[in-house]
């Protein structure tokens, strides 16, 4: 029985050695690769990613797990070899469902649409991406249909990215939100002037918008012996490993939010690999719970953080030397309230807290009704902003603040964005009890220490890796399960006092 788990751990480490170089040429392609690598590239994915399949989806990997599983049946749920035992066999199930044939497809077709979906989104051009993306539909339609559901192909998807999640529990999560959101959104609207972010908008060098960038995001506790920021169309982070996981940002000279906060958003990605333990790396455990957990790190790092004043009592003195023409007579109040500043905008990831989750429905409506048959590609942009209108009262100027905003759906990715909001969620019942752990954070954080938090996290948070599903995980750190009303709560307060709303209720 040893033997079995030994060389289970053996062939196991073999797919994530293959996976990780498949992930370097992914992190080269957005960076550094010339346009003509772009067929060799997709070939290069296309066969790694099958390679991979098939070793991990081997019917010896099925025997091993069999026999492993008796060898671990009396340790701890929470060992390590337990958890490498029953995350491996979910894993294995599910993807024994996947011909290797469309692992393969999927691959090349990712890497194949990105140039194209670059392309169209520099030229405003939805016509361009459109094939691309009714092959990624298919592509996905297809791996619903292969891994099976009851009621909705979007729950076969689902399960894969946020296991024991259903589309009827996101549709509950998104209502709840929805009814707490659109009246905070009018008393916001009612009282637009209060907050000004006319700074934001004041021309900052680009060059150093990265390097402070950079500096601000070591001080958190990204480490740069095991880390590096680059440029790329699509801030994103990745890891190759314990010892290399990257991150990404993008810099505009006249909206200061969109480099700094997207490198914090990264970085707290880019954190929560750099404190997965080593002693489960080369394993499944090794990634981070979910896409939803491992998004609310970056959005706790980047909101709950990076938006609060204590943050910026901090930073501000040295924005201010970096800044000192844009900064001019700006206190560190009134740029936290211009970073906080709530309106409607067309891209996501740029959006405020507030309205972010709108977004994220928004793709949510679209992805399902394109599964369904209900949508069809060609029809996307207009089902985009006659959705975008009902949300958000705007009109949508162009494809590129429209459709062709994400790079997720030239990877082929569907079901990925309803993590956005559950990390959003979750990032809000972590800090709920975080800050009854730790009652100083806020004095913490405006001094700069930000050791403590990390600790926390890594030691609640980062080291287990995939051990829990992300419902696990919340009980075990929390107490509860999955719930948006402590975010709920936390926008009410935080934006009713930015805003001077006595009381916004559902």
């Amino acid at each position: 029985m040893a033997d079995a788990m030994k060389r289970l751990k053996a062939i196991l480490a073999e797919v994530t050695d293959i996976q990780r170089a498949g992930a370097v040429l992914d992190w080269d392609q957005e960076t550094y690769m010339p346009p003509g690598g772009i067929q060799n590239r997709a070939d290069q994915a296309s066969t790694l990613s099958e390679v991979a399949h098939r070793r991990f989806t081997s019917d010896e990997v099925g025997l091993l797990i069999e026999e492993a599983e008796t060898a671990v049946s009396n340790e701890p749920f929470d060992s390590d070899d337990a958890s490498i035992v029953r995350v491996t066999r979910r894993d294995y199930e599910l993807d024994r469902k996947l011909p290797p044939e469309l692992v393969a497809e999927i691959a090349h077709a990712g890497s194949a649409a990105r140039p194209h979906w670059q392309r169209a989104r520099k030229e405003a051009k939805f016509e361009i991406f459109a094939p691309y993306l009714q092959r990624a539909m298919e592509l996905n339609q297809r791996m619903a249909e292969a891994l099976g559901y009851e009621k909705r192909p979007y729950d076969a998807l689902l399960n894969r990215t946020e296991p024991g999640l259903t589309t009827h529990q996101l549709e509950a999560i998104f209502e709840e939100l929805r009814t707490a959101i659109v009246p905070l959104v009018a008393g916001i609207a009612r009282h637009a002037d209060t907050v000004d972010d006319s700074v934001l908008h004041r021309g900052f060098d680009p060059d150093k918008q990265v390097q402070y960038a950079l500096g601000t995001v070591v001080k958190l506790g990204y480490d740069l012996e095991r880390g590096r920021q680059d440029i790329s169309t699509h801030p994103f982070s990745i890891a190759f490993g314990p010892g290399d996981v990257r991150i990404t940002t993008r810099v505009n000279r006249d909206f200061f939010n969109e480099c700094l906060f997207g490198s914090i958003h990264e970085a707290g990605h880019g954190m929560y690999f750099q404190g997965i333990g080593r002693n489960i790396d080369r394993t499944p455990l090794w990634d981070g719970a979910s896409p939803g957990v491992h998004e609310s790190q970056s959005r706790l790092w980047e909101n709950l953080v990076g938006r609060s004043l204590p943050f910026w009592h901090h930073f501000f003195p040295s924005l201010r030397e970096t800044f000192s023409e844009p900064l001019r007579g700006v206190e560190a109040e009134a740029f936290y309230r211009a970073v906080n500043k709530s309106y409607p905008s067309f891209i996501r990831v740029e959006a405020d807290e507030v309205t972010y989750n709108l977004h994220v429905l928004l793709r949510f409506e679209l992805e399902n009704d394109m599964l369904e048959g209900k949508l069809k590609v060609n029809d996307v942009p207009e089902a985009w902003n006659e959705l975008f209108k009902s949300y958000f009262g705007l009109d949508v100027p162009n494809d590129r603040e429209g459709a062709l905003q994400d790079i997720h759906w030239s990877f082929i990715g569907f079901a990925e964005f309803p993590g956005y909001t559950l990390g959003n969620i979750i990032s809000a019942q972590f800090m709920e009890k975080i800050r009854a752990e730790m009652p100083d954070l806020d004095s913490q954080i405006g001094r700069g220490e930000f050791g403590p938090l990390l600790r926390w996290l890594q030691e609640n948070v980062y080291q287990h890796g995939r051990k829990f599903t992300p419902n696990e995980l919340v009980e075990r750190v929390t107490g509860h399960p999955i719930s948006p009303k402590p975010w709920i709560a936390y926008v009410r307060k935080k934006f009713g006092a930015l805003y001077g709303l006595e009381s916004v209720k559902a």
